[in-house]
């Protein structure tokens, strides 16, 4: 289950594109912050599938990556794209599809291969064509799935979806968000499944998502906000999710995407109601954190987080030069530390 959102520059409060994320994974699964450089490879492999390598040199990419699988559940590139995937079902039942492309190798290949939005949605359809998606989305459970994504850049956004290596993409207007669910309506009339459990565990929470994106103009500082909320369903399937043993948000992001400075993913590891956005610029390496110390974060740590959070804003805006990642991570070590996280 997972929960995307993007608003146009033309719908912020600051003229700047902003995109958004909740990643929800099985409860046990940690994920990284990562970022992962430019480099030229004559073939790339993905989780379970080796493939050529693209032409020139990939681009660098910060993002958020289960530590078992290649691919990422979300992140932003240096120029500018962001991408996010869905676990869809269809009329195509991808139980019986080989292994191949997962969702989530789609999104990094996107994210390493593609300088705008338009390039990213071709990237994504081109290689679902020819290489197909299969395989486990999850480590410890045979759960294949198809995907549908969110691509946006600083002027741009798509929509994605697909069924086995047939595909459908919407451009988006001003707004829009999408959840575990085919929404283009064409797409959507041809292959929705009743194995889409769109009633009480998806709808609720597209519709809250949508609603909050209606709320304009649409601000950072929002997204985070509706990220961290308990609404959209019932028995812990929220936008901040918690599902007992089966399903919980385990990594988020916020991105703003300006089209003349490179651009800041706010990234979270853990729960958001519980954990802290720490703003990166894309592009600048950064040492990975160890995840299990946001997991170990508690409703206790709240007072704490949102003091860390504020401070690290108030320092990105005063924090001109390089090396801004590396003192941004510092902050949050020393505010686990005091924490005993």
């Amino acid at each position: 289950m997972c929960d995307t959102m993007v608003a146009l520059a033309a719908a912020t409060a600051d003229g700047v594109t902003l995109f958004a994320k909740n990643s929800d994974r099985p409860p046990h699964e940690r994920q990284v912050l990562e970022h992962v450089p430019s480099r030229r490879e004559d073939v790339t492999t993905t989780t379970y599938l080796t493939i050529p390598g693209p032409d020139g040199p990939t681009l660098a990419v910060a993002g958020s990556r289960p530590t078992w699988m290649w691919g990422m559940e979300h992140g932003v590139n240096e120029a500018g794209v962001a991408v996010g995937n869905e676990m869809i079902f269809t009329t195509d039942d991808p139980r019986q599809a080989p292994a191949a492309l997962t969702g989530m190798d789609l999104v990094r290949l996107a994210l390493e291969r593609s300088g705008t939005a338009d390039e990213g949605v071709a990237t994504i359809t081109g290689l679902i064509e020819r290489h197909g998606q299969g395989g486990s989305g999850h480590d410890h459970d045979d759960v294949p799935y198809w995907s549908s994504f969110l691509v946006a850049d600083p002027t741009t956004a798509w929509v994605v979806e697909t069924s086995g290596r047939t595909w459908e993409a919407e451009e988006v207007t001003a707004t829009r968000a999408i959840s575990n669910r085919t929404t283009i309506p064409a797409f959507d009339a041809l292959h929705r499944a009743a194995r889409q459990a769109t009633g009480p565990f998806v709808d609720p929470r597209w519709e809250a998502c949508t609603g909050a994106l209606g709320e304009r103009p649409v601000t950072e500082a929002g997204l985070r906000r509706h990220l961290r909320r308990h609404v959209g369903g019932d028995e812990g399937w929220t936008v901040c999710m918690h599902v007992d043993g089966l399903e919980a948000t385990t990594a988020s992001v916020v991105a703003a995407l300006p089209p003349d400075r490179p651009p800041v993913a706010r990234l979270l590891l853990g729960s958001p109601c519980r954990s802290v956005y720490v703003p990166l610029r894309v592009g600048e390496a950064f040492r990975s954190p160890d995840p299990e110390r946001f997991a170990a974060l508690t409703d206790d740590d709240r007072p704490a987080l949102a003091a860390l959070e504020a401070e690290l804003d108030a320092a990105l805006a005063a924090h001109d030069g390089p090396g801004w990642n590396d003192e941004a991570l510092r902050r949050v070590d020393t505010a686990l530390t005091a924490m005993g996280r």
